[in-house]
């Protein structure tokens, strides 16, 4: 009976993963919601650069503000967005993987009218830390 305490501490102790500064980790659907929040709802491209690759900042320079970025990098400029995580191909045992695609559906204002899009994105986990690599091109659109 005393072993079961410990072991449970154990297992809650190795799902919160942290860094060498003690700062928690953060998994591919928090990185993604938050690199589209900084870019469509706090409108911060200095903020969402920290959740990207040098490549994707370096064209997140080139555009300076997040309007440019949502037209130009994301093909999508919309207003009063709200997101959520639509899809993610990652199974139950994530720290045996690199590599993950996400699918983040934004609703919103597209030209004033009501507007539902999704963006897929590609993360890779680099020194335990999740980082977009790639902004997938989208085949279509769905319109609300």
């Amino acid at each position: 009976m005393r072993i079961l305490p410990f072991f449970l501490l154990l297992i809650l102790s190795a799902c919160g993963q942290s860094d060498e500064f003690g700062e928690a980790q953060l998994t591919p659907e928090q990185v993604s919601l938050g690199f589209f929040e900084a870019i469509y709802v706090d409108r911060d491209v200095d903020k969402a650069k920290k959740f990207v690759s040098a490549d994707i900042q370096e064209i997140m320079d080139h555009y300076h503000i997040a309007s440019a970025v949502q037209r130009h990098v994301l093909g999508l400029s919309m207003k009063q967005v709200t997101m959520s995580i639509d899809e993610i191909d990652i199974d139950f045992f994530r720290k045996f993987t690199d590599d993950v695609t996400v699918v983040v559906k934004m609703q919103g204002l597209k030209g004033g009218r009501d507007w539902i899009d999704d963006r897929t994105i590609r993360l890779h986990k680099i020194n335990n830390t999740w980082v977009i690599v790639e902004i997938l091109t989208e085949k279509g659109r769905i319109e609300g």
